[in-house]
């Protein structure tokens, strides 16, 4: 099968985490005998318009907008221009059986180009818009408008959690149009064995990781430390560390720090390339994330975690509710609850034969349901189902 993905700001040939998922999922489609190819907004002048991947993706750079680095939230203005050339190549001599859209903006420049072909169109959202986002210019569509049709006008949205088909849902995507593959995790890449971060042996470490806003939790996390004397938390996540000094949310969370005095037993180190997280990971006794909420559905952290070997303890919303077993992978506890969370904490800290077991069957779990062979075939079945199914829901989008 012809699988085309669009991705316009996450590139398989980048280093974070969302450009490892479009990596992940196309490397294991296209080993499963698809032919596969990525289409990414061109942002480096010197690259080659078609590169190949050693998995045998082709990723294709298409100029629209500025050849340059922007934010996805100001890359609406030029989705037409993408759809534009994305048309012109599909009426070339490769046409695509079925395209795979990421992220909102990707879906509007993929459902506007295969119309014009009758392909069936696939989208995942990842995230859902945040209360009150929407594009900068506030007469047009806020973003969950534009997000509510274009759930609409697929023939099928791919959700990762039973909590996105939730939200999904409340804004209107109807049921029937949803089906549910869990992200997954490279079992060869994030193993227990391998290199990983220095450390002090005689302190237990926490780590935790993420975007430093707010409803991650970090400020709880930094809270619940009062609970756990001894132990250090190390936060990844961020801008890069040498831009840390100006960031506001690393200076929120080192006046937290300095609050509930555990500045000393704080590190926060920035990013990190997704390539080296394994070392971070295994460097750990154990992983923190406590987001208040979760209309993100790309915290890979906990199940990159437990491919690692690494037990979890989590706030139980979201994704953490269906990646961790409570009991069994991790302990979940409710959402900004800093003393909870610090008592679960204490208690794995403290207990070296529960966070075995728990470490134990946190790896069998994340390479048992979350190989992303197995995530393939799945996402795969979606695609054979509507092969010669073409969007008939001509709902407008933009």
């Amino acid at each position: 099968m012809r699988i085309a993905m669009i991705s316009e700001h996450a590139s398989p040939l980048g280093a974070g985490s969302r450009d490892a998922h479009v990596a992940e999922l196309s490397g294991a489609l296209a080993e499963l005998g698809h032919d596969v190819r990525v289409y990414t907004r061109r942002t480096d002048p010197e690259a080659a318009e078609v590169v190949m991947t050693p998995d045998g993706v082709r990723v294709v750079h298409i100029v629209a907008g500025p050849v340059q680095m922007i934010p996805p939230d100001l890359l609406l203005p030029h989705m037409g221009e993408f759809a534009r050339v994305l048309g012109e190549q599909w009426a070339g001599s490769w046409t695509p059986d079925v395209v795979h859209a990421h992220f909102w903006i990707s879906g509007l420049a993929a459902v506007t180009a295969a119309r014009q072909i009758g392909v069936p169109v696939v989208q995942s959202f990842h995230e859902l818009a945040a209360l009150g986002e929407g594009p900068k210019d506030a007469r047009g569509p806020s973003r969950s408008g534009y997000e509510r049709a274009l759930g609409r006008a697929v023939d099928r949205v791919v959700a990762q959690t039973q909590d996105e088909v939730r939200g999904l849902v409340r804004i209107g995507v109807p049921r029937a149009n949803l089906t549910v593959v869990p992200a997954g995790v490279n079992s060869d890449r994030f193993t227990p064995d391998g290199p990983a971060v220095q450390r002090d042996p005689e302190r237990p470490r926490i780590l935790s990781v993420g975007r430093l806003v707010e409803r991650k939790g970090f400020g709880d996390v930094i809270e619940a430390m009062r609970y756990v004397p001894g132990a250090e938390v190390v936060v990844v996540g961020g801008p890069p560390a040498e831009q840390l000094p100006a960031d506001p949310g690393a200076k929120r969370l080192r006046a937290l720090a300095e609050q509930f005095r555990v500045a000393d037993r704080f590190r926060l180190v920035g990013s990190v390339s997704h390539r080296d997280m394994p070392s971070w990971y295994r460097s750990a006794d154990l992983l923190v994330a406590a987001p208040w909420q979760d209309e993100e559905n790309l915290e890979h952290s906990a199940l990159e975690a437990m491919a690692c070997g690494v037990p979890i303890v989590g706030t139980a919303v979201g994704a953490l509710n269906e990646t961790v077993v409570d009991g069994l992978t991790g302990d979940l506890v409710p959402a900004r609850d800093p003393r909870a969370l610090g008592s679960a904490l204490r208690r794995l800290v403290n207990d070296k034969v529960r966070r075995f077991t728990y470490a134990t069957a946190a790896l069998d779990r994340a390479r048992q349901a979350y190989s992303w062979r197995r995530v393939a075939a799945q996402v795969g079945s979606v695609y054979s189902g509507l092969r010669r199914t073409p969007a008939e829901n001509t709902e407008a989008v933009a």
